[in-house]
């Protein structure tokens, strides 16, 4: 069996799709991956054997690029994007009999319309349940297209999610369509996500309701044991004292700034202290020359988490699982999309604490940081830990392969039927 593999964001996005397609050449089958045209994301891939194709441009440098995204640039930013999957991803997607598509919902439409192009089975996996249409929730709002405050309903509301979505990516999405000779679809959030869309990620962390509407799939979160050695200089700053707290937002580093970094080294020193500081896409680096402070680059979030005593982080779905896998408090400041439902679901679990808006200050960290570092919330981190599922990518592995066999065997029924009948 052959598999592609197919997403656009930023490491986020990136890292279950190495979950998965290790698993996947695991059971025997051969795996490509479509992704950003980011050296990190190839080395990483690479690392576990996987060739990878680039889409699109660069993630980090779109996210770090001004200005962000808004309603006004994002129709551009989708249409770019779904050109270049359209040009991209047929050749390599021959010969794969599934297409497994993740990332942003622009990215997902234009992956399905390669799989229906070329006439293979194509399967959407999301990574937060979100942006899922239900009942029991309303949808998130997009940059600039805020819901109407009288509108309550979410059933309503999810209506005009779909009308937001086609205004944003309808027309990029149906002049690719249209160059490939697709006719144009009129809901681009009801074809990118299909009527049995995977939701990959863990239930306890994220219980999802059943509805009517949807047969989502929860599979868990597609994560990897990671063996990788932390560096040595920065063992030997764990060895040197008490457990540090880590301060890293990820890519949203950009949008936290600097400002963010300097109220958390502050706030945790506040408490005795020491700060590990995570330089993220925007780079953050310390602030003076005090031994009590580290920054890191790239490394294994599943072994270094386990030596903190509690992460300060922007609220990815990645890192909120690793985190709580790991038994570390947490204390979320969210930035945008669905990291207030995670730092939300950090606070209901009761092994952390979700900060109040995207802009942190040295009181209100300090403050958190007072709930994180309690022994009690410490007890709960801990015991939730043993609760993760860890072994969501081999069973979407397997309900992958699984499903493959089934659809083969009854083609070849029919087949057969067609042949007697004859």
């Amino acid at each position: 069996m052959r598999v592609l593999l197919s997403t656009y964001g930023s490491r986020g996005d990136v890292e279950p799709l190495v979950g998965l397609a290790v698993r996947l050449r695991e059971l025997g089958a051969e795996v490509r991956v479509c992704a950003p045209p980011d050296e990190d994301f190839a080395e990483r891939l690479a690392g576990v054997g996987v060739s990878v194709v680039g889409v699109g441009q660069s993630a980090r440098a779109l996210t770090t690029a001004a200005p962000p995204p808004s309603k006004h640039n994002l129709p551009q930013r989708a249409a770019e994007l779904i050109a270049s999957q359209l040009r991209v991803m047929p050749p390599a997607a021959e010969g794969c009999d599934v297409l497994v598509a993740t990332g942003a919902t622009p990215a997902i439409a234009g992956a399905r319309s390669v799989a229906e192009k070329l006439g293979i089975r194509y399967v959407s996996a999301i990574f937060q349940q979100l942006t899922l249409p239900s009942p029991h929730r309303p949808p998130m709002a997009y940059p600039g297209r805020p819901f109407p405050p009288e509108v309550t309903d979410n059933r309503a509301l999810w209506e005009l999610d779909a009308q937001s979505i086609d205004a944003l990516f309808g027309e990029a999405l149906n002049t690719g369509r249209e160059s490939i000779g697709l006719p144009p679809v009129d809901n681009v959030r009801d074809y990118a996500f299909g009527d049995r869309p995977w939701l990959a990620t863990d239930p306890v962390l994220d219980p999802w309701r059943e509805t009517p509407d949807l047969d989502v799939v929860q599979t868990g979160a597609w994560t990897l044991p990671d063996e990788r050695p932390l560096p040595a200089d920065l063992v030997a700053f764990l060895d040197a004292g008490a457990p540090p707290v880590y301060v890293g937002f990820g890519s949203m580093a950009v949008r936290a700034g600097e400002e963010a970094a300097r109220a958390a080294i502050e706030a945790v020193r506040s408490k005795g202290r020491r700060v590990l500081v995570g330089r993220g896409w925007a780079d953050l680096g310390l602030i003076d020359d005090r031994d009590d402070c580290f920054a890191v680059g790239e490394v294994n979030h599943q072994r270094l988490f386990g030596r903190v005593a509690a992460v300060v982080h922007h609220g990815g779905a990645g890192t909120t699982t690793t985190a709580a896998r790991a038994g570390a408090p947490q204390v979320v400041v969210p930035q945008l999309a669905d990291q207030p439902y995670w730092g939300a679901r950090v606070a209901e679990l009761g092994v952390g604490v979700a900060h109040d808006g995207p802009v942190p200050t040295v009181e209100s960290l300090s403050a958190a940081l007072d709930t994180a570092l309690d022994p009690k919330t410490g007890a709960r981190a801990k015991a939730l830990a043993g609760t993760v599922r860890t072994d969501g990518a081999m069973r979407a592995a397997r309900l992958l392969l699984d499903t493959a066999d089934a659809s083969t065997a009854a083609t070849a029924a029919s087949a057969d039927t067609a042949g007697t009948v004859g």
